[in-house]
């Protein structure tokens, strides 16, 4: 039922972002302005982590199948405005040029390994689509102009989040709960928690139900898809979107990090 987007369709989107990403940049009167979404940088540090998440995926994927995560070394981004947006361009252009060179099915490290998504390029390009989305709001919120998520990354974007940065077999630390996220375009997804690990499964649109509907979720948060991105990656509060249930197992969500 898991509908994951073609991967050209992944590329444009990294594509298409990361040019609203630097035109985000370049608007703004100065690139010295605190981010409000990411209080602890700048824009201009803004630029210099997607630039160096780009250069840092292009040569994991050109690298290959690792146990480990292969040795990059990012360049310092040059502090002149035009320098930083060119340096900005050719590092999406790096990233891209891997991934088209070696496409969707080729393996390689990634921080993911054990989560439901796959040690795929495939699996690096939808994450970084996520990765360029949600910066670029961090961008454009930073100078006066936020625009609404684009539709088709959001929607997949929901669906990557959890399977990528949620489900797996490291142990919920909190008594077992089942957290449902629905998203007004008409897909929801469940998040089982349990010692035994984190579980994700997209439920049934009504229309394809049985007749059983199932069982009721501990907290709910509902919302449009773009929405629900924003407050998986905590750029907006969980309570301005609609919660049932139990609110309190959004913040211990918010602090989990299975991955440590």
């Amino acid at each position: 039922m898991t509908e994951i987007l073609e991967f050209p369709v992944l590329l444009r989107l990294i594509d298409e972002r990361s040019v609203a990403f630097r035109a985000a940049i370049a608007s703004a009167p100065s690139l010295d302005v605190q981010v409000p979404t990411c209080p602890e940088w700048t824009l201009r540090d803004l630029v210099q982590h997607l630039g160096g998440v780009h250069r840092s995926w292009a040569a994991i994927v050109a690298a290959g199948p690792a146990d480990a995560r292969p040795d990059v070394t990012v360049p310092e981004a040059p502090r002149e405005p035009a320098a930083l947006l060119a340096w900005s361009a050719e590092s999406t252009d790096q990233l891209l040029g891997a991934l088209r060179e070696f496409g969707p099915d080729r393996g390689c490290w990634t921080w993911w390994g054990g989560s439901r998504s796959p040690q795929t390029s495939g699996a690096v390009a939808r994450h970084q689509v996520q990765e360029a989305m949600v910066h670029t709001y961090d961008a454009q919120i930073t100078s006066g102009a936020a625009q609404p998520l684009p539709d088709e990354a959001a929607l997949d974007g929901v669906d990557e989040f959890l399977s990528t940065c949620c489900a797996g077999t490291d142990s919920w630390p909190h008594e077992p709960a089942v957290v449902d996220y629905q998203a007004t375009e008409g897909r929801s997804w469940r998040l089982s928690l349990s010692a035994d690990g984190a579980r994700v499964t997209e439920l049934p649109a009504p229309a394809a139900d049985s007749g059983e509907a199932p069982d009721p979720a501990d907290a709910t948060l509902q919302g449009a898809a773009r929405d629900l991105v924003l407050a998986l990656y905590a750029r907006i509060p969980v309570n301005s979107l609609k919660v049932e249930g139990d609110p309190r197992l959004f913040d211990l969500l918010l602090a989990w990090d299975p991955s440590v």
